[in-house]
């Protein structure tokens, strides 16, 4: 299966192709356990707050795989939680690209990738992955790790910024997009489209588009408008008749 990959949720966005099954068992991608083969035919990134060239890269990303854009079979995509923007850009592309091709689609969450990229390092321990979050909150996820995989302990949820303060000070490990703004000598890690399409690959697990949605875990709330004021000194003299 040829899977396309799109990671927007931070700041560093990436774009991967990926193809799993017999081609990829004659090159010289990663073989996991019970997953078959797996090789990411191409990449592309980019960095910065400004805009995405979303379609740059996947143009970049196909053209270095040596594929056409009818080819891609399935499109993953990263869900955050994270950039608000980045990551409905990526489920727009998906939801439009499912209407005209009707292929099949994956969400993934941008927390676990990150912890898959750790376990991928070979990374031992416990360790918290946290995603800004504004308001002085972050998104906080906990994994152990150990053998080259890991497991949560901690369900994603909010936690203040005076929680994951008092984990640092514990000496705990901190990782995460642009984690160093806040916490000195916390690793910084952002999720790689390379890991969704992995992650996606290894399960199968699809989805309609219309069910794609951002991983966002607070309640939504907003504040009605006033209603309008006709009459007032502000708005001129009042004509009687129409």
């Amino acid at each position: 299966m040829k899977i396309l990959a799109l990671e927007f949720s931070s700041s560093r966005r990436s774009v991967a192709v990926l193809e799993s099954g017999a081609r990829a068992a004659s090159g010289e991608g990663l073989r996991e356990p019970g997953r078959g083969a797996m090789q990411i035919l191409g990449c592309a990134a980019e960095a910065g707050a400004g805009g995405s060239k979303a379609f740059e890269m996947i143009t970049a990303a196909l053209s270095a795989a040596g594929l056409e854009r009818e080819q891609v079979e399935c499109l993953a995509v990263g869900l955050g939680p994270g950039s608000y923007t980045g990551i409905r850009v990526a489920i727009a592309i998906a939801q439009g690209w499912e209407l005209a091709s009707g292929l099949r689609l994956a969400g993934v969450s941008s927390v676990e990738c990150m912890a898959a990229q750790l376990a991928d390092e070979g990374f031992e321990g416990r360790a918290h992955v946290i995603v800004d979050a504004q308001r002085r909150e972050f998104y906080l996820a906990t994994f152990a790790f150990a053998s080259g995989g890991f497991r949560e302990v901690r369900p994603l949820g909010l936690a203040s910024e005076a929680e994951v303060r008092a984990l640092h000070e514990a000496g705990e490990v901190l990782a995460g997009p642009e984690v160093e703004r806040w916490f000195s000598g916390a690793r910084r890690l952002d999720p790689q489209a390379g890991m969704i399409a992995r992650l996606a690959g290894s399960r199968l697990e699809f989805t309609a588009g219309e069910r794609l949605e951002p991983i966002y875990l607070r309640a939504t709330s907003y504040v009605k408008a006033p209603p309008p004021r006709f009459g007032s000194a502000s708005d001129g003299p009042v004509k009687d008749g129409g």
